[in-house]
Protein backbone atom coordinates (compact mmCIF):
# COMPACT_ATOMS: atom_id res chain seq x y z
CA UNK A 1 0.00 0.00 0.00
CA UNK A 2 1.16 3.59 -0.97
CA UNK A 3 1.60 6.24 1.83
CA UNK A 4 -0.74 8.18 0.00
CA UNK A 5 -3.34 5.18 0.02
CA UNK A 6 -2.59 4.04 3.67
CA UNK A 7 -3.18 7.69 4.84
CA UNK A 8 -7.08 7.66 2.98
CA UNK A 9 -7.04 4.42 4.80
CA UNK A 10 -6.94 5.85 7.73
CA UNK A 11 -9.52 8.88 7.72
CA UNK A 12 -11.97 7.31 5.08
CA UNK A 13 -14.61 4.50 6.19
CA UNK A 14 -13.02 1.72 4.00
CA UNK A 15 -16.98 -0.46 3.90
CA UNK A 16 -18.24 1.35 0.92
CA UNK A 17 -21.48 -1.37 1.84
CA UNK A 18 -22.43 0.32 4.63
CA UNK A 19 -22.45 3.83 2.64
CA UNK A 20 -25.13 2.18 0.71
CA UNK A 21 -26.67 1.16 4.08
CA UNK A 22 -26.68 4.50 5.58
CA UNK A 23 -27.90 6.55 2.32
CA UNK A 24 -30.91 4.50 1.18
CA UNK A 25 -32.38 4.50 4.06
CA UNK A 26 -31.80 8.14 5.07
CA UNK A 27 -32.79 9.31 1.61
CA UNK A 28 -36.48 6.64 1.87
CA UNK A 29 -36.92 8.60 5.35
CA UNK A 30 -36.51 11.91 4.11
CA UNK A 31 -38.47 11.29 0.88
CA UNK A 32 -41.46 9.92 2.74
CA UNK A 33 -41.23 12.76 5.74
CA UNK A 34 -41.40 15.39 2.40
CA UNK A 35 -44.53 13.42 0.88
CA UNK A 36 -46.44 14.20 3.60
CA UNK A 37 -46.35 18.23 2.95
CA UNK A 38 -44.05 18.59 5.49
CA UNK A 39 -40.65 21.13 5.53
CA UNK A 40 -37.39 20.07 4.58
CA UNK A 41 -35.73 22.92 6.51
CA UNK A 42 -34.38 20.45 9.09
CA UNK A 43 -33.06 18.04 6.48
CA UNK A 44 -29.77 19.85 6.15
CA UNK A 45 -28.31 19.57 9.62
CA UNK A 46 -29.75 16.09 9.91
CA UNK A 47 -27.82 15.14 7.04
CA UNK A 48 -24.16 16.57 8.09
CA UNK A 49 -24.66 14.93 11.64
CA UNK A 50 -25.30 11.88 10.56
CA UNK A 51 -22.23 12.00 7.32
CA UNK A 52 -20.28 13.12 10.37
CA UNK A 53 -20.76 10.61 12.58
CA UNK A 54 -20.49 7.86 10.05
CA UNK A 55 -17.31 8.77 8.88
CA UNK A 56 -16.17 9.64 12.57
CA UNK A 57 -15.77 6.15 13.39
CA UNK A 58 -12.67 5.43 10.81
CA UNK A 59 -10.80 7.73 12.26
CA UNK A 60 -11.52 7.44 15.66
CA UNK A 61 -10.76 3.41 15.49
CA UNK A 62 -7.88 4.31 13.81
CA UNK A 63 -6.86 6.40 16.56
CA UNK A 64 -7.32 4.01 19.50
CA UNK A 65 -5.90 1.18 17.70
CA UNK A 66 -8.89 -1.13 17.32
CA UNK A 67 -9.04 -1.81 13.77
CA UNK A 68 -5.67 -3.69 12.08
CA UNK A 69 -5.15 -0.54 9.90
CA UNK A 70 -4.81 1.47 13.12
CA UNK A 71 -2.00 4.49 13.42
CA UNK A 72 1.75 3.22 14.04
CA UNK A 73 3.76 6.48 13.38
CA UNK A 74 3.64 10.24 15.18
CA UNK A 75 2.18 11.40 11.83
CA UNK A 76 -0.57 9.06 11.49
CA UNK A 77 -1.63 9.34 14.93
CA UNK A 78 -1.83 13.60 14.38
CA UNK A 79 -3.85 13.04 11.28
CA UNK A 80 -6.09 10.59 12.41
CA UNK A 81 -6.61 13.05 15.52
CA UNK A 82 -7.14 15.88 13.32
CA UNK A 83 -9.56 13.99 11.41
CA UNK A 84 -11.77 13.08 14.29
CA UNK A 85 -11.37 16.60 15.90
CA UNK A 86 -12.46 18.51 12.74
CA UNK A 87 -15.54 15.61 12.46
CA UNK A 88 -16.52 16.11 15.85
CA UNK A 89 -16.62 19.95 15.31
CA UNK A 90 -18.77 19.13 12.12
CA UNK A 91 -21.16 16.84 14.13
CA UNK A 92 -21.55 19.37 17.09
CA UNK A 93 -22.21 22.30 15.14
CA UNK A 94 -24.79 20.43 12.80
CA UNK A 95 -26.49 19.59 15.77
CA UNK A 96 -26.46 22.79 17.36
CA UNK A 97 -28.04 24.14 14.19
CA UNK A 98 -30.81 20.73 14.53
CA UNK A 99 -31.56 22.10 17.81
CA UNK A 100 -32.13 25.86 16.44
CA UNK A 101 -34.51 24.29 13.80
CA UNK A 102 -36.78 22.20 16.73
CA UNK A 103 -35.90 19.31 18.35
CA UNK A 104 -38.65 16.43 18.86
CA UNK A 105 -37.98 13.63 21.61
CA UNK A 106 -38.49 10.83 18.92
CA UNK A 107 -34.99 11.76 17.72
CA UNK A 108 -33.25 11.18 20.80
CA UNK A 109 -34.72 7.78 21.54
CA UNK A 110 -33.49 6.78 18.02
CA UNK A 111 -30.03 8.06 18.72
CA UNK A 112 -29.64 6.09 21.69
CA UNK A 113 -30.92 3.23 19.78
CA UNK A 114 -28.41 3.45 16.91
CA UNK A 115 -25.35 4.46 20.00
CA UNK A 116 -26.57 0.85 21.15
CA UNK A 117 -26.10 -0.85 18.12
CA UNK A 118 -23.30 0.26 17.83
CA UNK A 119 -21.75 -0.54 20.65
CA UNK A 120 -23.01 -4.41 20.21
CA UNK A 121 -21.61 -4.46 17.07
CA UNK A 122 -18.15 -3.38 18.74
CA UNK A 123 -18.92 -5.70 21.48
CA UNK A 124 -19.63 -8.80 19.70
CA UNK A 125 -16.70 -8.23 17.27
CA UNK A 126 -14.14 -7.97 20.04
CA UNK A 127 -15.53 -11.56 21.42
CA UNK A 128 -15.73 -13.25 18.82
CA UNK A 129 -13.99 -12.48 15.09
CA UNK A 130 -16.04 -15.43 13.37
CA UNK A 131 -19.50 -13.86 14.15
CA UNK A 132 -18.25 -11.37 11.50
CA UNK A 133 -22.34 -11.58 9.69
CA UNK A 134 -24.29 -11.09 13.44
CA UNK A 135 -22.00 -7.55 13.66
CA UNK A 136 -22.99 -6.31 10.56
CA UNK A 137 -26.24 -7.40 11.04
CA UNK A 138 -26.47 -5.42 14.77
CA UNK A 139 -24.98 -2.82 12.77
CA UNK A 140 -26.91 -2.55 10.49
CA UNK A 141 -29.46 -2.10 12.62
CA UNK A 142 -27.71 1.17 13.67
CA UNK A 143 -27.13 2.49 10.30
CA UNK A 144 -31.06 1.96 9.24
CA UNK A 145 -32.31 3.70 11.81
CA UNK A 146 -31.96 7.27 10.13
CA UNK A 147 -34.89 6.21 8.10
CA UNK A 148 -37.34 6.77 11.15
CA UNK A 149 -34.92 9.21 11.79
CA UNK A 150 -35.05 11.52 8.84
CA UNK A 151 -38.93 10.96 8.96
CA UNK A 152 -39.32 12.22 12.16
CA UNK A 153 -37.03 15.29 11.78
CA UNK A 154 -39.07 16.54 8.73
CA UNK A 155 -42.69 15.85 9.64
CA UNK A 156 -42.24 15.99 13.59
CA UNK A 157 -43.55 13.21 14.32
CA UNK A 158 -42.38 8.99 15.49
CA UNK A 159 -45.27 7.32 14.19
CA UNK A 160 -46.00 3.88 12.94
CA UNK A 161 -45.03 4.80 9.50
CA UNK A 162 -41.41 5.71 10.60
CA UNK A 163 -41.19 2.30 12.35
CA UNK A 164 -42.21 0.73 9.50
CA UNK A 165 -40.14 2.33 7.42
CA UNK A 166 -36.67 1.38 9.73
CA UNK A 167 -37.94 -2.42 9.65
CA UNK A 168 -38.39 -2.63 5.99
CA UNK A 169 -34.99 -1.04 5.34
CA UNK A 170 -33.55 -3.35 7.83
CA UNK A 171 -34.44 -6.12 6.26
CA UNK A 172 -33.14 -5.34 2.94
CA UNK A 173 -29.89 -4.53 4.64
CA UNK A 174 -30.01 -8.09 6.28
CA UNK A 175 -30.64 -9.16 3.07
CA UNK A 176 -27.75 -7.37 0.99
CA UNK A 177 -25.51 -8.80 4.18
CA UNK A 178 -26.52 -12.42 3.71
CA UNK A 179 -26.16 -12.35 0.53
CA UNK A 180 -23.06 -11.10 0.45
CA UNK A 181 -21.55 -13.30 2.85
CA UNK A 182 -23.17 -16.16 1.05
CA UNK A 183 -21.19 -15.13 -2.34
CA UNK A 184 -17.34 -14.72 -0.73
CA UNK A 185 -18.15 -18.04 1.32
CA UNK A 186 -19.30 -19.51 -2.05
CA UNK A 187 -16.29 -18.19 -4.76
CA UNK A 188 -14.81 -21.36 -5.00
CA UNK A 189 -18.25 -23.28 -5.22
CA UNK A 190 -19.10 -24.65 -8.87
CA UNK A 191 -21.81 -27.62 -8.38
CA UNK A 192 -25.25 -26.08 -8.08
CA UNK A 193 -25.91 -29.39 -4.98
CA UNK A 194 -22.92 -27.33 -3.24
CA UNK A 195 -24.44 -24.43 -3.37
CA UNK A 196 -27.50 -25.59 -1.58
CA UNK A 197 -25.60 -26.98 0.84
CA UNK A 198 -23.71 -24.04 1.69
CA UNK A 199 -27.00 -21.93 1.34
CA UNK A 200 -29.00 -23.46 3.13
CA UNK A 201 -28.98 -20.62 6.10
CA UNK A 202 -29.78 -17.80 3.23
CA UNK A 203 -32.38 -19.54 1.63
CA UNK A 204 -34.28 -20.21 4.94
CA UNK A 205 -33.97 -15.92 5.48
CA UNK A 206 -35.56 -15.77 2.09
CA UNK A 207 -38.41 -18.06 2.60
CA UNK A 208 -38.73 -16.01 5.39
CA UNK A 209 -38.41 -12.82 4.20
CA UNK A 210 -41.06 -13.75 1.73
CA UNK A 211 -43.67 -15.09 3.78
CA UNK A 212 -42.70 -11.76 6.12
CA UNK A 213 -43.57 -10.14 3.20
CA UNK A 214 -46.87 -11.82 2.06
CA UNK A 215 -48.03 -11.47 5.76
CA UNK A 216 -47.63 -8.00 5.94
CA UNK A 217 -49.04 -7.34 3.00
CA UNK A 218 -52.86 -9.88 3.78
CA UNK A 219 -52.85 -8.38 6.79
CA UNK A 220 -52.33 -4.51 5.43
CA UNK A 221 -49.79 -3.46 7.58
CA UNK A 222 -47.74 -2.33 4.28
CA UNK A 223 -49.20 -1.89 1.01
CA UNK A 224 -48.28 -4.65 -1.74
CA UNK A 225 -45.73 -1.76 -3.39
CA UNK A 226 -43.55 -2.05 -0.18
CA UNK A 227 -43.48 -6.03 -0.48
CA UNK A 228 -42.64 -5.56 -4.35
CA UNK A 229 -39.80 -3.32 -3.48
CA UNK A 230 -37.80 -6.67 -2.29
CA UNK A 231 -38.28 -8.34 -5.53
CA UNK A 232 -35.59 -7.81 -7.38
CA UNK A 233 -32.91 -8.43 -3.96
CA UNK A 234 -35.01 -11.74 -3.83
CA UNK A 235 -34.79 -12.55 -7.29
CA UNK A 236 -31.55 -12.31 -7.69
CA UNK A 237 -31.08 -14.23 -4.36
CA UNK A 238 -32.87 -17.23 -5.60
CA UNK A 239 -31.15 -17.05 -8.80
CA UNK A 240 -27.93 -17.60 -7.68
CA UNK A 241 -28.35 -20.99 -6.62
CA UNK A 242 -29.24 -22.20 -10.26
CA UNK A 243 -27.22 -19.72 -12.35
CA UNK A 244 -23.90 -21.30 -13.73
CA UNK A 245 -20.57 -20.79 -11.83
CA UNK A 246 -19.83 -17.03 -11.86
CA UNK A 247 -15.55 -15.85 -10.59
CA UNK A 248 -16.08 -13.53 -7.71
CA UNK A 249 -14.76 -9.92 -8.77
CA UNK A 250 -15.79 -8.11 -5.09
CA UNK A 251 -15.78 -4.77 -7.17
CA UNK A 252 -18.76 -5.59 -9.39
CA UNK A 253 -20.34 -7.25 -6.58
CA UNK A 254 -20.11 -4.04 -4.66
CA UNK A 255 -21.74 -2.51 -8.03
CA UNK A 256 -24.50 -4.79 -8.61
CA UNK A 257 -25.84 -4.44 -4.80
CA UNK A 258 -25.33 -0.81 -4.67
CA UNK A 259 -27.87 -0.91 -8.05
CA UNK A 260 -30.58 -2.89 -6.13
CA UNK A 261 -29.92 -0.49 -3.17
CA UNK A 262 -31.25 1.89 -5.90
CA UNK A 263 -33.55 0.29 -7.13
CA UNK A 264 -35.27 -0.66 -3.49
CA UNK A 265 -34.93 2.80 -2.43
CA UNK A 266 -36.77 3.81 -5.72
CA UNK A 267 -39.21 1.18 -5.29
CA UNK A 268 -40.17 1.96 -1.80
CA UNK A 269 -40.64 5.49 -2.64
CA UNK A 270 -43.46 4.77 -5.71
CA UNK A 271 -44.77 2.80 -2.62
CA UNK A 272 -44.93 5.21 -0.27
CA UNK A 273 -46.31 7.78 -2.89
CA UNK A 274 -48.80 5.92 -3.95
CA UNK A 275 -50.22 4.35 -0.65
Amino acid sequence: MTPAARRHSLIFPREHGAWGLLLVPLFVGAVAGLLTGSTAGPLAPFTILVLSLFWLRTPLENWWGTVPTKARTADEFQLVRNAALALTTMAAAALLWLFATGWNQGLGWLGMIAAAAFIGQAVIRRVSKKARTAAQMVGAAGLTAVAPAAFCVVTGILNSEAWLLWLLNFLFAANQIQFVQLRIHGAQVTERRSKANLGRPFLAAQFVLVLLLITGGVTHWFGWLSALAFLPALWRGFAWFVSPFEPLVVRSLGKRELAHGIAFCMLLILAVAFS
